[in-house]
């Protein structure tokens, strides 16, 4: 509670709704105290943003919960997956406000929604100059950290796995199984560019993974291209249409400064409110 008074100072507490409740408890509380400011998210909210360390982090989750009505729930999800980090290092950022203001009805699973974007792979350490072999071993070597970053349902399957095409073997840098979509992951590790041709690559590691790999009960496989930077148009001109699902996701090594985080979505935040008005 001490905590909870010093982030939030000279604020009245409005006690968790029921679900459909919240109108009436805060109609009750304006009337009888309108010139007290209150809480405008519930308890739940409150006592889950004091786990957010960083005061601009906490402040920008408080505000977009408000903004795009979240359930405990999805504030939960949101900060759990780092919203706040990845919105700022997104190229397209209200447009990962607008999309993360959105709901899951019934929190139904998809590929897009499960694999982050941009994952933040800082704990690598690698130099400015690394090839995609030193980049697999890296990954290899802090696996666990790996893990942590893609989510907490992937589970490791293998690296380099080798498959036959007609004359030609080829190898699958590292496999996945993700138990909620309850498919293979097949990664190709990309340093540079996102080209078309890395698209028709795994677009070719898929239809051979689902004929020789799946198991019975699995869906199809997922394709995962992880390159260090992705040209947004050129990924959704290769990747869209296809018969197999393939993302892209570029990946960082390090944050930017926290306060460079901060202005970045302010100015996107002020952007968005004046187009709304």
């Amino acid at each position: 509670m001490k905590r909870f008074f010093l982030l939030w100072p000279n604020q009245a507490i409005l006690q968790t709704p029921s679900e459909k409740s919240s109108g009436k408890i805060s109609q009750t509380l304006s009337e009888k105290s309108p010139a007290q400011p209150r809480f405008p998210l519930p308890w739940s909210h409150y006592v889950r943003l004091m786990t957010v360390k960083e005061e601009a982090a906490r402040r920008f989750y408080e505000t977009e919960a408000l903004r795009g009505g979240w359930s405990v729930r999805q504030l939960d999800r949101q900060i759990a997956t780092v919203f706040y980090e990845r919105t700022a290092l997104s190229r397209d950022k209200a447009a990962m406000l607008v999309k993360g203001a959105k709901p899951r009805p019934g929190d139904r699973v998809g590929a897009e929604e499960e694999v982050k974007d941009p994952l933040v792979l800082e704990f690598l350490n690698l130099k400015d100059e690394y090839s995609e072999s030193e980049l697999e071993e890296a990954l290899l070597l802090h696996l666990e950290k790996f893990l942590l970053e893609l989510g907490g349902d992937f589970a490791f399957v293998g690296r380099q796995r080798r498959l036959r095409i007609g004359d030609q073997w080829y190898r699958v840098d590292l496999l996945f199984f993700h138990r909620k979509l309850k498919a293979l992951v097949v990664i190709d590790l990309k340093v540079g560019k996102l080209t078309h041709a890395d698209a028709g690559q795994m677009h070719l590691y898929l239809n051979f993974a689902r004929r020789h790999w799946t198991r019975e009960g699995e869906n199809p496989p997922v394709g995962l291209i992880l390159c260090s930077e992705r040209d947004d148009a050129l990924a959704r001109y290769a990747l869209e249409g296809l018969p197999n699902k393939v993302l892209a996701r570029e990946y960082k090594l390090a944050l930017p400064a926290e306060k460079a985080l901060a202005e970045e979505l302010e100015k996107t935040r002020l952007m968005i409110e004046r187009k709304t008005r």
